[in-house]
């Protein structure tokens, strides 16, 4: 509220910001929400994307919100500007660089290395011109907490010759990571691996691709894992659509399941095969494009539940199959409320009831929500 002097009185669910960079960095919007209400607005963001389509599930479960300093991953920024590198989130509705110096969203592994990553794109990136120091640098980075630790990729960066290289490799041994992928312009190529990257999936080692997907945080997959094993249990015959790495397939494999994972990334998909393999556990893993070449409704109908975990676009196309099919279990995992409802409702006018849904807030202080979701043929 503001007062007759000009100040500002705080409603009362305010918090003060947990960063120094809150209200400038696009990263987080929601910093000034206490705990209770950022549940709400997560619950609310869910409740409100299926009443939009005139869907009622029959239980809302109460959200899950990810705590600080949990998210494993992270795209990044870095530019040379006035003589110095800019690295972080970009500006919230701008191109801008917000220079990090702190992010309580992320987990200390990837904070950690953003200062030496700095000095080392600055002293890469020095040049002489007009007699003037500049540093020439504008670059892509990724970051990924895997079992062996930190995997960064840098995209947009040229090194050349000996000591460029001798660089890179020391400062990889020096911050110990566990991979150093650069992308020259020819796609991504490991310069630093001394063994390989995996990353574990329900205590499957499943090896890691350079830039492939993975859950925000180790405990935002385990709450989305923990529904898909309650609703579907052993379900016989399960399809897994959108497998990517084999989150929830390694999951609902077992002694009362086999599961079909089905991914259009080919180095995920191998990924999840070979893992699968050595694990002896009864997973096939398909190569197919369920965007071009979605499963049909008699393929489906060999499968005694499906799980779905598409894009954020959803998945109109397979979801249309879905719900003319006679599966009799779906559950729809979706990091986009707005694309889930509208596939949401295709399922329930093919016959399908929305039992539950369970709001999970892995991207903390943002507006990102995601969901799980359960629907049961009726008719």
């Amino acid at each position: 509220m503001l007062l007759a002097d000009g100040s500002l009185e705080h409603g009362p669910h305010h918090a003060a910001s947990a960063c120094r960079h809150f209200g400038t960095c696009g990263g987080c919007q929601l910093q000034q929400l206490d705990e209770p209400l950022l549940a709400d607005f997560v619950a609310e963001r869910v409740a409100n994307a299926a009443s939009g389509q005139g869907l009622e599930p029959a239980t809302i479960a109460p959200p899950h919100l990810s705590p600080p300093h949990s998210r494993r991953r992270a795209s990044l920024r870095a530019e040379g500007k006035e003589g110095k590198v800019l690295l972080g989130f970009r500006e919230s509705g701008s191109h801008r660089i917000v220079d990090l110096a702190e992010c309580p969203v992320l987990v200390p592994e990837l904070v950690a290395l953003i200062a030496p990553l700095r000095k080392l794109l600055a002293r890469h990136g020095q040049s002489q011109v007009k007699g003037k120091a500049k540093v020439r640098i504008a670059v892509d980075i990724e970051l990924a907490l895997t079992d062996q630790g930190v995997d960064l990729g840098i995209k947009g960066l040229t090194v050349e010759g000996l000591a460029a290289t001798e660089a890179m490799l020391d400062f990889a041994q020096a911050q110990r990571l566990a991979r150093l992928v650069l992308d020259q312009g020819y796609g991504p190529e490991a310069l630093w691996e001394p063994e390989p990257v995996t990353i574990t999936l329900s205590t499957v080692a499943v090896p890691f691709p350079p830039g492939a997907f993975l859950q925000a945080t180790a405990d935002g997959e385990e709450t989305l894992v923990a529904a898909a094993q309650e609703w579907l249990g052993a379900s016989g015959a399960i399809a897994d659509l959108f497998s990517g790495l084999g989150t929830f397939a390694f999951a609902l494999a077992g002694p009362g399941s086999k599961v079909l994972a089905v991914e259009a990334a080919r180095d995920a998909h191998l990924s999840c095969k070979g893992a699968g393999a050595r694990a002896g556990l009864p997973i096939h893993a398909l190569h197919r494009d369920l965007f071009r070449n979605p499963l049909q409704a008699d393929e489906l109908d060999r499968f005694d539940a499906v799980l779905l975990d598409p894009p954020r676009a959803g998945a109109r196309e397979q979801v249309a199959h879905l719900a003319s099919s006679k599966v009799a279990r779906v559950v729809y995992i979706s990091c986009n409320p707005s694309s889930w409802a509208r596939d949401a409702a295709t399922l329930v006018a093919g016959g399908y009831k929305l039992e539950e849904l369970r709001p999970v807030g892995q991207f903390r202080w943002s507006t990102h929500v995601e969901l799980a979701s359960l629907f049961v043929r009726v008719s």
